[in-house]
């Protein structure tokens, strides 16, 4: 068992209730639970560098290595106030093959065997949005909520948007709550209306950074944008494909698309700084039009140089991380541990909807704590 302790200063909060975090990743999801006044006991992942992020900015300890290793001996963490994490959700993104038969699906059953063994409080299990939309998943969510319900667990399924709770990104993603003791009357998505706040545009995150390669923002992608020669025209110039791989234009007024695992390369999402900064007239919705009206395509290096790749920066801002948070290894490892994380506004706002339940038993909304919701308001 390979313990990794953090060598920097941790970060202070006042701790009440007690963690265990599974698929730990970087860490995005502890930061939300850390800020919410979560103590993490213990913490696993099987990704090295991941676990070199986390060490870097965490006083809990983290495990590397692989959970089913582990598992059997959180036994010694029976009783802890809630198990969180989300396992590698490959198999069932639409963005992959949905293929039912990749190996990592059955770690959703993983993290129930820790919570039968860990017996917490509660738990939340962090996946893609398929998994509790898509028929095709049906049985692999039935069975999980049946064996949460055979353990003895009160369950609920939502579907989160991180744009409307402070994260300037349209990232949507399921979580399964299971509390021990149901002590509220109504739908958690109730609780949770009550945390929404504004967030922040793409625009308002990067100007505050500074165009790429200035200090503060120098942790450049070098993939060069490129057009592509046989355009995938939709009705939005932010969608389809008009450049060369899957990295596609991000619209600066609004808000980012998903930013996945996959990012690096020419899988990295598109900003036209001009149109960013400067407020120049967006080069990517002239050259839309020019297609839609039927306009032949450019040469596929007719792109405009300031056309360039989100910065690591910009995604750590993008995807609400601390703007000192490190991250250990090379920048494809960087992207990926910064796609693979939930968004930290997002997990604080998950963590203290859980804090409040296993603390009241509230008839309504009225009933939550007031300095808590204003604390929310990112």
């Amino acid at each position: 068992m390979k313990i990794m302790n953090n060598k920097r200063n941790p970060r202070k909060n006042k701790q009440s209730h007690t963690a265990i975090s599974l698929f730990t990743g970087a860490g995005g999801m502890d930061i939300g639970f850390v800020n919410a006044g979560f103590k993490i006991l213990w913490a696993n992942d099987s990704d090295l560098d991941a676990c070199k992020s986390y060490q870097a900015n965490h006083s809990s300890k983290i495990v590397y290595g692989d959970i089913n290793d582990y598992v059997n001996s959180l036994k010694i963490f029976k009783d802890v106030d809630c198990i969180f994490g989300g396992p590698p959700c490959q198999g069932f993104s639409v963005a992959g093959k949905m293929n039912l038969n990749d190996p990592r699906n059955q770690l959703v059953d993983t993290f129930m065997t820790a919570v039968e063994i860990a017996s917490p409080r509660s738990f939340v299990m962090e996946n893609v949005k398929s998994l509790a939309t898509l028929s095709k998943f049906n049985f692999i969510k039935s069975n999980l909520i049946k064996r949460a319900v055979k353990i003895g667990y009160h369950t609920e399924i939502l579907i989160l948007d991180a744009s409307e709770y402070g994260v300037p990104q349209k990232r949507e993603r399921m979580f399964l709550f299971g509390f021990k003791e149901k002590t509220y009357k109504e739908s958690l998505s109730y609780y949770f209306n009550a945390f929404k706040t504004k967030s922040p545009l793409v625009r308002d995150i990067l100007l505050k950074l500074g165009v790429a390669g200035s200090f503060g923002n120098a942790r450049i992608c070098n993939a060069k944008v490129t057009l592509a020669t046989k355009p995938v025209i939709r009705k939005s110039p932010y969608a389809g494909m008009l450049f060369n791989g899957q990295g596609r234009p991000i619209n600066p007024h609004g808000y980012a698309p998903t930013l996945a695992a996959t990012m690096g390369g020419n899988r990295t999402p598109i900003v036209d700084e001009q149109h960013c900064y400067l407020g120049k007239q967006s080069w990517v919705e002239k050259y839309h039009k020019y297609l839609i009206d039927g306009g032949l395509p450019y040469p596929s290096n007719a792109t405009p140089p300031y056309l360039r790749r989100l910065t690591i920066d910009e995604v750590i801002a993008l995807q609400t991380f601390p703007k000192d948070y490190v991250l250990t290894g090379k920048q494809t490892s960087l992207y990926r541990q910064l796609g693979n994380a939930v968004p930290c506004k997002l997990a604080e706002v998950v963590a203290k909807v859980t804090k409040l339940v296993l603390n009241e038993s509230m008839a309504n909304i009225d009933c939550v704590n007031v300095s808590e919701l204003s604390e929310l308001r990112f």
